[in-house]
């Protein structure tokens, strides 16, 4: 397929993410609630409640305000498949969704790209700090004599979900391309998905202009290389020297969450009614407790930083569930009184455990 139709109708945007060694896959780290926010007021304009959004989640309404969260990739892959689920009339659902996302939804990855001095440049930057995005395909920057390709690469992710994440994350690439040139439109050349044809090609018409060759071997974008050398509008050297070195500092630290505090965070939430101790997560995981304390102290955590964060989500958690009486909760929790739970919690939420209750019976 070739078109020199200019994607000129798409409102919204996603990242682009850093190309993959053959053959390996992805591993996205945790990432910001906002695209759970964005995911979960897409099925309420469905008509879908927030609990049906969030089931199996792990998630609590409430948690959605809070925008310092971070969350498993998991977590938000199953917000996705509840929403496919409750809504199979919907085959543009991943569409639909890229639609929400702006570049400053990404925060600091997003200033960084918009302060870029070139398309090349922003693209080389958002590849190259993909985990801090909401992208699950592997996505990747090609050029040949006269065209450039980005491509997206949703195989490594679930068959439940992967058209879903074709759609989102492959239109939400060239969204970015029109939001890096201040809304202007950008000729495309070409682009091929890996998606069945459609009973219905208008959704993709409006949001290109023309139809994408379906079938395909690959979700490729293609345009004149050309391009990728174009000055951007809001260029600014400073900035973007300065986002880079956030951008780098960031992902570091979602970077050391990711080793041995994610086994004893996972050890912990296997046994939620008998948390265990360090000494037992230690021998659980063949080490000593001087090795242990070690590991965590150089992924910048400790043990009861994680204990404190697992009985705080577990908390949340039996607390809208229903059912348990505080002394119960305390107890599943190890907490020897209740009182002592109380004094934690409020510490948590800045609210005791009744008043959480009353803000979620609000929702």
């Amino acid at each position: 397929m070739s078109s020199n139709t200019p994607f000129s109708n798409a409102i919204s945007s996603q990242p682009i993410s850093s190309p993959v060694m053959p053959g390996s896959a992805r591993r996205p780290f945790k990432r910001s609630i906002t695209s759970l926010q964005l995911l979960t007021q897409l099925g309420i304009e469905h008509g879908l409640s927030v609990e049906q959004c969030l089931a199996g989640t792990g998630l609590a309404a409430l948690q959605l305000a809070d925008t310092t969260l971070e969350v498993e990739p998991a977590a938000e892959l199953q917000l996705i498949r509840n929403l496919l689920a409750a809504l199979p009339d919907e085959p543009t659902l991943g569409l639909q969704a890229a639609q929400r996302y702006q570049l400053t939804t990404y925060g600091i990855w997003g200033y960084a790209l918009l302060s870029s001095p070139t398309i090349r440049s922003a693209a080389e930057l958002g590849l190259r700090y993909l985990d801090l995005t909401f992208a699950f395909a592997q996505i990747s920057l090609h050029e040949d004599d006269q065209q450039a390709h980005i491509h997206v690469d949703a195989s490594q992710v679930e068959d439940d979900v992967r058209a879903f994440i074709t759609q989102r994350d492959t239109f939400a690439v060239l969204v970015i391309q029109r939001e890096l040139l201040g809304q202007q439109s950008m000729p495309l050349q070409g682009l091929t998905l890996r998606l069945p044809q459609p009973a219905d090609e208008n959704p993709y018409r409006q949001l290109l202009g023309f139809a994408p060759q379906f079938g395909a071997a690959d979700n490729r974008i293609s345009f004149a290389r050309a391009l990728l050398d174009q000055p951007l509008p809001r260029a600014n050297p400073a900035t973007v020297e300065l986002c880079d070195a956030q951008c780098r500092a960031l992902l570091a630290r979602r970077q050391v969450r990711a080793g041995i505090a994610v086994q004893v965070r996972h050890l912990l939430l296997c046994q939620p009614g008998k948390l265990p101790n360090m000494p037992r997560v230690a021998s659980q995981l063949n080490l000593s407790e001087r090795s242990l304390r070690r590991q965590l102290h150089g992924e910048q955590t400790s043990f009861r930083q994680l204990l404190e964060e697992v009985r705080q989500a577990l908390a949340e958690e039996l607390l809208a569930t229903g059912g348990l009486s505080l002394e119960d909760i305390a107890s599943r929790l190890g907490y020897g009184e209740s009182s002592n739970f109380i004094h934690a919690f409020k510490r948590w939420k800045g609210l005791p455990p009744s008043q959480y209750l009353q803000t979620l019976h609000k929702v």
